[in-house]
Parts: C-alpha cells; structure tokens; sequence
C-alpha cells in the first residue's frame, strides 16, 4: 500500500517539531511507511539543535487506530530495522522532550507509543485500548513492562489481557496522561506546553530526562526485543491468521481451536 505523502505531517516552528497523523479517512491507522517518516522526523529532530520539543498529535476526532491491516500483513515486520520498529526505538530513546496530545481511539501503538513520552494531553472523547491478545498477539513497544508498573498488575492484566477499551478518566487517574481538555484544545494544549520547554535550556531538559529513565533504559530496550522475538513468531501462528482473517472479512474470529 502506498503512503499519501501528507499521511505524516511535520512542522517546525519556534523550538519545536510538530508531527501529525493525518489519515483520517483511515482513522489514522497506522502504514509501514508512515511508520518511516515517523521515525525519520525523530531522528532529525534529534539531530537538529534547533528543535527543543517534539509534539505527537492526531486529528480531534482520532488519535490512531493503530496499524493499517491490510498493509502490516502485506509488509510484516521482519528485522530491527523495519519501520515499526525504528519509530519506537527511535521514541524511547529519544532525549528530548517529547509530548503528545490524543483525542478519540487510541488503539494498540496509539496507546503504547504513550508510555515513551513524556507529557500526554487527553481530549475527554479519548478511548485508549491494547487489544494484541484478541489478535492472537502479544504486546509491544515494551508495554508489557511499562503497563504494569504504572497501571498495577491487576488493571494492567485489563488492559491487556482483556483489550477492552479505557477511557480518559481512567488514563489521568493512572497516570497515562497529564490533563483532560475538550477534543478542539488538546493540540492546544499540547503545543503551549511544548513553547514552554522550547524555552527552557536545552542541555537541562535532556539530562533530566536521561536521569529519570536510565534506571530501566536497559531493561526497556531488553523487554522491547524479547516481545518482538515473540510478536514476530506469533503473527505466523494460527490464531493470529484467524484474527487477521476475521478481521479483513468483518466477521467475529473464532478461537476454539487454538
């Protein structure tokens, strides 16, 4: 599947790097080469001294409804260095501040992508659901570490084992995001708080950020490739074809089998 070359947004201006989903007519589901851009913005922003923030933002109504089906089983992620998995290396390790500001589904990526940054504003239509196991899957992105020690285990064994969507109140009550604000000031929200890092020193933010999360940078990137290793073997595996298949042919899987 080809991307739009609009699919994926940037924007600079001021310190601070805008990326944005912007395939709403596919609620922002998620290609590999988007992915690719994604991942290729970080890296320029990393690089430029310029760029003091980075903002994620979707459009009002969808943040993301995670990855595009039809194009992930046509490109299945195979090495390190396909695209899915350069974008969330390339978010957790990212040294700068880095914000997001989410309204409507957040599916699968759409939430775990949150948990590597830094500052989350929440529209209250925001819905937040990682439903891997009900795809015959596994999670990603290190979420099956970073869930349950912000969530609990037992509100993260919801979330993950179940997949049921959770929903603003609950997000800011675990600590997923930092505010709830009406859907039409989340971008808002987002990029005035960006402004006000832009404007901080540089070298201050990312040390900080660096002593905040090299406690478990090891143990994240360890987790991030074990869950691939098994996310990887588990999408060649039955189950995972039956959800896929279910999914493409709109009908409920069935997993008596398996």
């Amino acid at each position: 599947m080809s991307q739009n070359p609009s699919d994926i947004l940037t924007h600079c201006e001021s310190g601070v790097m805008t990326i944005t989903l912007n395939r709403v007519d596919k609620k922002n589901s998620i290609t590999a080469a988007m992915y690719g851009a994604m991942a290729d913005a970080l890296v320029q922003a990393e690089a430029d001294p310029a760029i003091r923030a980075v903002v994620l933002q979707g459009h009002e109504t969808v943040f993301s409804a995670g990855n595009d089906i039809g194009d992930f089983l046509n490109q299945p992620p195979a090495t390190a260095e396909s695209p899915v998995y350069r974008f969330l290396h390339g978010i957790a390790g990212f040294s700068k501040p880095l914000i997001a500001a989410v309204c409507g589904p957040a599916v699968g990526v759409g939430t775990t992508m949150l948990f590597h940054c830094d500052l989350v504003y929440a529209g209250d239509n925001a819905a937040f659901s990682m439903p891997f196991v009900n795809l015959g899957l596994c999670p990603e992105a290190a979420s099956s570490l970073l869930v349950p020690q912000m969530f609990g285990y037992h509100r993260a064994a919801e979330a993950l084992l179940l997949g049921e969507p959770f929903f603003a109140e609950a997000a800011l009550e675990v600590g997923l995001v930092n505010r709830i604000v009406p859907p039409t000031e989340a971008n808002g929200a987002a990029q005035a708080t960006a402004r006000k890092l832009a404007a901080k020193p540089l070298n201050a933010l990312v040390e900080s950020k660096r002593l905040m999360k090299k406690g478990q940078a090891a143990q994240v990137a360890t987790q991030m490739a074990e869950e691939g290793a098994s996310f990887g073997r588990m999408l060649r595996e039955p189950a995972a074809r039956e959800a896929f298949g279910a999914f493409m042919e709109k009908r409920k899987p069935d997993f008596s089998r398996f």
